[in-house]
Formats: C-alpha cells, structure tokens, sequence
C-alpha cells in the first residue's frame, strides 16, 4: 500500500539559540502595583529565576514574556489578568508546562503560572478529589495512593493535571473508569474580565459542558473537583521482542485486547530499548517492539490475558504488581529534550495497519526517548458521554508517534518521521484527533478535535465568557460572532 501525501507541516518552532522578538518593559509603575497585588511573585527580565521559570517541557521553545505572574491563590490570577488586560498584553497560562507547542509560554507578554497552586485534597467518603490548578499528575497521584483511589490520568507523572483534563484525559485507567473529563465534576475558574466563576451540571451548565474537553480557551481554571475511583491493585506485564518480530506481536495484542474486559488496557510500542535491570545488555540503546498488557487488578490476571503473546519467544518478559503512581512515572522522560508529535485515531486496525505502522517504526530515531505508540481504545471510553466535546472517544485505537531528541541536526529527520507516520496511518482514520497529543497543526485539526458541531457550540461559549479571545494560546476556539 502507497501511504498518501502527508498534510502541509506547520511551520516549525524556532531553534533554542534563536533570538526570541524583544521583550517589551513594562512600565514600572504598572509592575510596581502588580507586585503589590500579588501574594506570589512577578518576574521579568534580568530578574533572578526569570530563566528558570520560562522553561518549558519542550526544549525547542524559547519564549520571553514580559511578565511571569507565579500565582498562589485565585485572587493573585485575577489580579494577574485584569493586569495583563489592563497593560494590552498577550495572556498566557501555565499549568505543567507540557503542551508540545509551547502553550505555557508567550513572547512580550504576560504569563500566568500556576505551579506555586498545587494543592491535591482527597475526600474518600464522598469518592472525590480537588486539585488545584497548577497540581501535576504525580501530585494527584501521590494524593490518591494512601485511600487506595485514583482517576484516569495522563501517561507521564510531570503533565498537569488542569490541562490533562480540560483536554479530554486519555490515560492507562481509561477503559475502566473512562477519560479524566468524564469524571470532571466542578470547577473554579477566572474569566477574561476577572471574574471568580464556578460551572457544574446545575450552574454554568452550558460552561461546564464545554470545560469537558474544550481545553482552556474560556479561563483560568484554579481548582477542579473530580470522581475518583477504587484501585487497591494494579498490575501489568510487558514483553519485548526484536524489531522484525512487530507484526506478529502487534497483532497478537490486538487480537488479546479486543474482547478483553475493561480492567485490561496497556500499549503497543517501538522504542529504544532502556538501561533498565531487566533489559539485557545487548539490547540496550537498541530498536525493540513491546506489548504491555496493564491490568487495574492483580498482575497474575495481566498475564492470563498475555499468554498468546508469550508462545512468541520474547526476549524479556516482565510481570509486576506495582502501585499505580510509580507506574505512572514509567514512561517519564527529562524535562528540556526536543519534541515532536502528532497522533490519528483509528476506526480499526487491521494487518494492513499493523504492517504500515511496523514500516515506520523501523524509521525512528534510535538511540532516543523517542517512541511510536498503539493506544487501545474502547471500554467506558467508548461509552462516556456521547454530547462531550471529544469525538475521538469513538475510536478504537490511537496511533501517536512522539519524537524526543536533544541535537538541534536532527529536527528536520524527526518531524519528518512523525509526519510520516501520522501519514501511513491515516486511511484506517476517523478523522478525530485528541488535541492534547499534537502540536500547532492548524485550523482544521482544531475542528476535528472538537468535532464540527461541538466547535460551533463551544464557539458561542467562548464568546459568552472571552469574547475578545484573550485564552488564545491554545488550540484555540475563535469567539462566534
């Protein structure tokens, strides 16, 4: 099969020695009085820590705002805002600081940062938690861990909560408790003007459904309030085998996991084989296909369902129960690396699929944190709220191919891979797309991760709560008119 032409690339950020646009001064006064509003700090530049809090997750991104805002509590972000409107500056948020495109940050303008707000309070009589704006995945997790309880959550323990969830929230419990929105039951946020807002199914309603998925482009969220679920035991088991070995073992996954029962989920993956004990020497820093078959329950039942892949001579073979925070950190990479993704979602995945995406893993740059995953979908995924913002949730699997390196000579290799992938992929499509696994790709991936429908909808709630667009930095939804 001739895979189509890939899509026009979106123009790709600048290297990190490139000189970012001049950074306007804000005047003193003006800096002067939001020092004074604030309880938490303001940084600009040549100020001590304006370096360091301008790093991002993304090493290709180097942006200088005018005004980092590090905020520690809700007044402190509507102080922040009403400045940074007051001041004709471009408003940024930051919250983990993993958005691919560089989302946290802005150049001349004002960033509010949230990290200093990261409160995680757990409330296990009612079977809830309130996490505050700037908390990340690990902060929520560790929280959970001691009640035996969690909600889905993002693949790597750094990512943000806030922005995990606005996204939609695609992680390891989905199939079981499904996507992190669909647990999403209140939220605080501050509107473009200021204001102190809270949403839930009986007020702000209208709000509240568009928060389930339509990223940040109606506020400032400052602190949500989740379902969380039971998890006394978590397990899994992961396989690897030789590159040449991918079709065979991905598609043995694929047959597993299709009448598997929600508890089980997992991933197909190519990556570099890691440094880790039970690697084997000879395989480390080497191209490898794995399987991993995680199960919210005991490892034993993991590997029950993984047996058809065992008859298939793996090279290493891993089955562990392990508390699901520190399994949430197997994936972490370090904060500063180069990255480049993009993902499809699929209708199916059928040998000709399987075969295409081995094609392209072969391709991928090696010896790097970079990895080319099959994400099974289904489950209570499938069956979530149809009316939520978030047509992907129909898909039966997710193709993500995510590029991280460290030299500046290979940029132009890894985003091409990515696309290339994206691109082998793209007959068996939905045509969906989960926004919080790509970069800037424009317009038009914008609507098809809302869904055409639910854009225009979510466009009218724009316009009721920004309708100047000052939330703009983002997979941005344009005020209707």
């Amino acid at each position: 099969m001739t895979p189509p032409d890939p899509a026009p690339a979106p123009a790709p950020p600048p290297p990190p020695h490139t000189p970012s646009p001049p950074t306007a001064p804000v005047p003193d006064g003006a800096l002067v009085a939001l020092r004074e509003d604030l309880a938490g700090d303001a940084y600009v530049p040549g100020d001590p820590g304006y370096d360091e809090a301008r790093t991002v997750f993304n090493g290709m991104i180097d942006r200088r705002p005018a005004v980092i805002a590090q905020c520690e509590n809700p007044e402190d972000v509507a102080n922040a805002v009403v400045f940074g409107r007051e001041a004709g500056l471009p408003i940024a948020v930051r919250g983990g600081g993993h958005s691919v495109a560089g989302a946290a940050l802005n150049d001349a303008g004002l960033v509010v940062d949230l990290r200093r707000m990261h409160s995680v309070v757990v409330d296990p009589e009612h079977m809830t938690v309130r996490v505050a704006g700037g908390a990340t995945m690990s902060g929520l997790d560790h929280a959970c861990r001691p009640f035996q309880v969690a909600v889905t959550g993002g693949r790597a323990s750094t990512t943000g909560v806030g922005g995990f969830v606005l996204g939609g929230g695609s992680g390891w419990l989905e199939r079981k408790y499904g996507l992190a929105c669909d647990n999403l039951l209140s939220v605080e946020l501050i509107t473009a003007d200021g204001r102190h807002v809270h949403a839930d199914e009986e007020e702000n309603a209208e709000l509240f459904w568009a928060l389930h998925g339509g990223g940040g482009n109606f506020g400032v969220v400052t602190s949500m309030t989740l379902r969380v679920h039971p998890l006394p035991e978590f397990g899994f088991t992961l396989l690897m085998f030789p590159p040449e070995a991918g079709p065979e073992a991905i598609g043995t996954y694929r047959d597993l996991i299709a009448d598997a029962p929600d508890e089980a989920g997992g991933a197909g993956l190519y990556l570099t084989a890691p440094p880790a004990p039970f690697v084997p020497e000879e395989l480390r820093g080497s191209l490898i296909v794995a399987t991993m078959v995680t199960w919210v329950g005991p490892a034993g039942r993991a590997r029950e369902l993984a047996e058809p892949l065992y008859t298939l001579h793996p090279l290493v073979e891993v089955v562990m129960d392990m508390p699901y925070v520190d399994f949430q950190r197997m994936l972490d990479v370090p904060s500063g690396l180069r990255n480049y993704w993009s993902a499809e979602f699929l209708a199916s995945l059928p040998d000709e699929a399987v075969a295409v995406y081995c094609a392209g893993s072969a391709r991928m740059l090696v010896p790097t944190p970079t990895q080319n995953i099959l994400l099974p979908l289904g489950g209570q995924v499938a069956r979530g709220p149809a009316d939520h913002p978030v047509p992907w949730r129909n898909a039966a699997w997710a193709a993500h191919p995510f590029a991280l390196w460290d030299d500046p000579a290979d940029d132009e290799r890894a985003r091409g891979w990515v696309r290339e992938v994206r691109a082998g992929m793209r007959p068996w499509s939905t045509g969906a797309v989960y926004l919080n696994f790509i970069g800037t790709e424009g317009e038009q991936r914008v609507v098809e991760g809302f869904g055409a429908d639910n854009y225009r909808r979510l466009a009218r709630v724009k316009a009721a709560y920004d309708p100047d667009n000052v939330f703009r930095f983002n997979h941005n939804i344009t005020p209707a008119a």
